[in-house]
């Protein structure tokens, strides 16, 4: 029996446990791309699927709307796949295990995907239903938003005939999104200076996690904790008591997630054994503090380790942690024009050890150019100075709000007959496909939104059932009064 079913509408969350059943990681996208092929061969609907396994369908006018300008739905395919240690499934090769909990549809100690499956599910609805009256569909499905906007960056719009966009890939409901942030990502590599390991070192391991996590663009302005930002604190502090040297870190997932969990290996003199030990114990107290009500569940510990082969060398220990101190985080600038919403942030999302050294790597957002160029300026000047390398890739550009739009009042219009009221015109801090799509397209106009999400990026993620069913008639009203 599906664990969906009886939800309404029907066929939306019996499309959207489909697109959970398989595996559908950013980077590993053939499998539900293929899917999405076979959803279009079974209903007799041209596609096109390319080599990054973006997938295009097409649907023909319903009678009588042959003149109306098409309409294009857009989504991405891919998902954050956060975890918990003994969730009892690979990622990279299962599906989701899905289940309702009240109001909400979750998965077991994993990310859900419903950002953004629920989009490319309302989309596969629409296409699926031959009562609805229609303009021509194109529905848009990419890959790799999640990673980088790869499968957007990369599509070919040639072929789409319509010029109005509508992206399901928002997470509130009642909300148009009309603006949304810029961004690039960033990666430092510190050397290592491997030396061998003296005698008379004692290996620990430190863990920190427990942290809520969540998307660095909707959740920047939470107060989380970061996990490598706080590994960063202790052992900077650490190593000023007791030298130890790092031999090993790695954390996070995603640097568009904020990390939840960080671990290091280092080595420290026998002598000073105690002091670590002790400075374990004051650090986890005054963290699980600062951070009671932001993250109750953050937790550090210690434990003795296996002896490492080599280590950073003091030199290098130094500058590593002087870095993960003084790097930017989180919050940099909020917009003077709309109140509430961050204009700029990074979020250090991912550590991880490589053959030469260390990995540093961060996501850079904001919906000023120039503020954005600074951030990236400042992160480079300092890993300079600390004798780190630095790059930028992966850029992707703000999306500007446009003054006039048809799309978006006849949008607005859909939304307040569903809820009864005008929605609420926004713009967000996280990134959205539409600016790509508007740099290839200058003829395109887009509009953004979706039913209440919380948490994604997280194993916390949940999807409301109540305001999936009022999205989906704010659509079906809108493409079936679209003139």
């Amino acid at each position: 029996m599906a664990k969906l079913e009886g939800l309404k509408p029907e066929k939306v969350f019996q499309f959207f446990e489909m697109l959970c059943s398989v595996p559908h990681g950013s980077g590993n996208t053939k499998q539900i791309s293929d899917l999405c092929v076979k959803f279009a061969q079974e209903r007799g609907l041209r596609y096109k699927q390319d080599a990054l396994n973006n997938v295009i369908i097409w649907k023909d006018a319903s009678p009588g709307c042959e003149d109306l300008e098409p309409l294009i739905f857009q989504g991405h395919i891919d998902m954050v796949c956060a975890h918990e240690p003994d969730c009892g499934i690979d990622m990279k090769t299962d599906g989701l295990n899905v289940y309702v909990d009240g109001d909400w549809v979750r998965a077991h100690k994993t990310s859900l995907g419903a950002d953004n499956g629920i989009g490319v599910a309302i989309t596969m609805a629409l296409l699926d239903d031959d009562t609805l009256r229609h303009p021509r569909l194109e529905a848009l499905f990419t890959t790799d938003e999640e990673t980088g906007m790869f499968g957007a960056n990369g599509v070919d719009l040639s072929e789409l005939k319509g010029h109005n966009l509508i992206n399901l890939d928002s997470e509130e409901e009642g909300a148009l999104t009309v603006s949304c942030a810029g961004g690039v990502r960033c990666d430092s590599l510190f050397p290592a200076d491997w030396e061998a390991v003296p005698d008379g070192m004692r290996f620990y391991e430190v863990v920190i996690d427990g942290l809520r996590g969540g998307h660095s663009g909707a959740e920047i302005d939470k107060g989380r904790a970061n996990a490598i930002r706080l590994m960063g604190r202790f052992l900077y502090g650490a190593e000023q008591r007791t030298g130890l040297r790092v031999a090993a870190m790695e954390g996070g997932t995603f640097t568009n997630v904020i990390p939840l969990y960080c671990r290091a290996v280092v080595a420290v003199p026998e002598d000073k054994a105690s002091e670590f030990e002790a400075t374990v114990l004051y650090d986890a107290a005054v963290f699980k503090n600062e951070y009671l009500t932001a993250d109750p569940g953050l937790a550090m510990r210690t434990a003795p380790a296996a002896a490492a082969e080599r280590i950073f060398s003091e030199e290098r220990t130094r500058a590593l942690l002087q870095m993960m101190v003084l790097a930017p985080n989180g919050v940099q600038a909020m917009s003077m024009d709309i109140p509430g919403l961050v204009q700029t942030s990074l979020n250090l999302g991912v550590v991880k050890t490589e053959g030469e050294g260390m990995g540093l790597y961060f996501s850079v957002r904001s919906s000023i150019q120039s503020q954005k160029e600074a951030l990236v300026v400042k992160l480079s000047a300092l890993c300079g100075l600390l004798g780190a390398s630095f790059r930028t890739h992966d850029p992707y550009p703000a999306w500007a709000f446009k003054k006039e739009s048809r799309l978006r009042d006849a949008m607005a219009k859909a939304c307040a007959g569903v809820y009864g009221k005008a929605p609420g015109i926004t713009a967000t801090h996280g990134g959205l496909e539409c600016g790509l799509f508007m740099e290839k397209r200058p003829d395109f106009d887009c509009v953004s939104l979706g039913p209440d999400l919380r948490e994604v990026h997280s194993v916390r993620e949940r999807l409301s059932i109540s305001s999936t069913e009022k999205l989906y008639r704010v659509v079906r009203s809108f493409v079936e009064n679209w003139e």
